[in-house]
């Protein structure tokens, strides 16, 4: 069973998801950088990938779109093997990675012009309608913009296909306030109106709030949480558990995703619980706090 279905969301039915990935191990001069990943993202959903800086965000997201050999595990695109992606799958896919490189040496519209050519799809009002609101000249050079104006145009070229799966490795990093907000308003535009599945990561827990209907945590390259984002509230909770009741904890907790010590042998847990599942036993304990947590605490405690 992958993340997403232990979390209670379901995977696509009556065919293949467009994105899924299980059991992914990836490790870096014997480091561990995916540590058993499984998640399915539903058609027309927009995941957010949340974590901290390293946390393996990047490295999912080239290894769930075949950038990457990994160690162990599979990951499909279209319910095909993503290490062997076809064209025709490919021209279904927008992509943006955290940093990006390309033709620095051609001018914007030379660029857009060029890649267009290898998308049957390929909406060239919009890249014209989007160049001229972001500030965007078609004959400036690609590698005398700045990071946020690269940034732009990157996001113009995933768009202009009109993907079926868009995927955006910290999208908004390089991007002033006002871009990001034209962003998230494109990305729930596409999700909305034209079914597009996002997959996007990010750090800024307001973005993905504004946008997202699922959620992922990452954490030292574990998938700790997967939920609808409205379903977050009712099935995760905080507990500091005083010490007497604390040492009398032996093993994991049902549903424990952290576990941290405090002062005075006070010791705070993150749990989580299915969704037709009750709340153990340990909740209703004496003595025991209980806090329902905002998406941005739930992060604090998830990546502490």
């Amino acid at each position: 069973m992958n993340a997403m279905q232990e979390a209670g969301l379901p995977g696509l039915r009556g065919g293949a998801a467009p994105i899924r990935a299980h059991a992914l191990e990836k490790r870096y001069d014997g480091r561990t950088v995916l540590s058993g990943v499984s998640l399915e993202v539903e058609a027309g959903s927009v995941l957010g990938l949340i974590g901290r800086n390293g946390a393996g965000k990047s490295t999912l997201i080239r290894a769930l779109l075949g950038l990457i050999e990994v160690d162990g595990g599979e990951a499909e695109v279209f319910g095909a093997p993503a290490l062997r992606m076809g064209d025709a799958a490919k021209a279904r896919i927008g992509y943006v990675p955290q940093q990006p490189e390309a033709l620095g040496w051609m001018e914007v519209g030379q660029m857009l012009d060029l890649v267009g050519r290898f998308y049957p799809r390929w909406d060239r009002a919009f890249v014209r309608e989007t160049l001229d609101r972001w500030g965007l000249r078609p004959n400036q050079q690609l590698g005398k913009l700045s990071p946020g104006e690269r940034q732009r145009v990157a996001l113009i070229r995933a768009l202009a296909p009109r993907p079926d799966l868009l995927v955006l490795d910290e999208p908004a990093a390089a991007l002033d306030p006002v871009a990001r907000r034209d962003l998230l308003r494109e990305i729930a535009l596409r999700a909305g109106e034209s079914g597009t599945t996002v997959l996007f990561s990010t750090h800024i827990v307001s973005d993905l709030e504004r946008v997202a209907s699922h959620v992922a945590f990452m954490h030292e390259g574990r998938l700790l949480l997967a939920s609808e984002l409205d379903a977050l509230k009712e099935r995760h909770v905080r507990l500091r558990v005083p010490a007497p009741a604390a040492a009398q904890l032996v093993g994991r907790v049902p549903g424990e995703v952290a576990r941290r010590p405090g002062r005075d042998g006070v010791v705070s847990l993150l749990l989580v619980r299915d969704a037709s599942a009750s709340w153990p036993p340990i909740v209703h304990a004496p003595g025991v706090q209980c806090d329902v947590l905002g998406l941005e605490d739930l992060f604090v405690e998830a990546a502490a």
